[in-house]
């Protein structure tokens, strides 16, 4: 029997709970929330929605476009691509190819940056951002949405995720204070940035091949692969830091597992001071490095 057999006929409850038993068999362990976000999607029905629709049945259309989306979970698609959209720090943002999904981990950039800046100053106080590669914009949206006076400049090689992020900033109201640059990192820009972010590349070439499959198929190759060591990027991002940042501004970036000491190096090579440790994410992973440029 196809998905598409399993699905025609049923209730809406009961395709739910069909979808759920097929993820199940295929070893997916959020089988029961991706099976939830699955059928919502494919009948346009958010939770109270599914909950209020339970007993309808399916219309052949609707059965269609859940087997639609079953097979490419099947296949290996994570949910936030099949939906086209995931959700960054309570903001829901649209994905494109061109753009990581992004991840909880990444909000540790978010949360140190705040936590620095609540430390020396209101968060109402004027302020310059910069996010180097920012992919769908979602460090420096989040960041946008908790600095209500802040400005921000996103950076990214590629001009399709640039779109991107530039739709999200508009769907979210965020427009008029966020500008979209496309270069490498930094090399189109000139300075005087408050705080300065970045989730760059950061895994080894050599273990691409063994990611999960969710991540090496679907994420862009030029958002993960990081080099020999995984380190390109923070040799490039971390002196241009240096230069940009004013007297006293931060550089908040993300890192691998075991590259938080690594980077930290960087930094100071290049001149910046560490404010404190990296900070954990919830998985007690040394997710987030700062670095300060010293003060006058």
């Amino acid at each position: 029997m196809s998905a598409g057999d399993m699905f025609a006929g049923q209730s809406v409850e009961n395709a739910r709970r069909s979808l759920t038993n097929l993820l199940r068999t295929h070893s997916i362990d959020s089988a029961e929330l991706d099976a939830r976000l699955l059928t919502g999607a494919a009948l346009g029905l958010d939770l109270t929605g599914l909950i209020s629709a339970a007993k309808r049945i399916l219309t052949s259309n609707e059965a269609a476009q859940l087997a639609r989306f079953a097979q490419r979970r099947i296949d290996g698609e994570p949910v936030a691509r099949v939906l086209g959209m995931k959700e960054f720090w309570g903001l829901p943002l649209q994905l494109s190819p061109d753009t990581l999904v992004p991840r909880p981990d990444t909000e540790t950039i978010v949360e140190a940056a705040l936590e620095f800046l609540d430390a020396t100053g209101p968060r109402n106080r004027p302020l310059v951002i910069a996010d180097l590669g920012t992919g769908s914009g979602a460090i420096l949206l989040a960041l946008l949405s908790e600095l209500t006076n802040a400005t921000g400049i996103a950076t990214d090689i590629n001009l399709y995720a640039l779109r991107t992020a530039r739709s999200n900033a508009a769907q979210l109201g965020l427009i008029e204070r966020a500008h979209f640059v496309a270069c490498d990192y930094a090399s189109a820009l000139a300075g005087g940035f408050d705080l300065i972010v970045s989730n760059p590349p950061y895994i080894p070439s050599a273990d691409i091949a063994g990611l999960d499959v969710e991540v090496r198929d679907h994420d862009p190759l030029r958002a993960l692969d990081g080099g020999k060591d995984g380190l390109n990027a923070y040799r490039i991002i971390t002196p241009e830091a240096a230069r940009l940042l004013v007297p006293g501004g931060l550089l908040v970036v993300e890192v691998g597992h075991d590259q938080s000491d690594d980077v930290a190096g960087l930094m100071t090579v290049s001149g910046l001071t560490l404010p404190g440790p990296a900070k954990a994410d919830l998985g007690g992973i040394r997710r987030a490095v700062s670095g300060q440029k010293k003060p006058r």
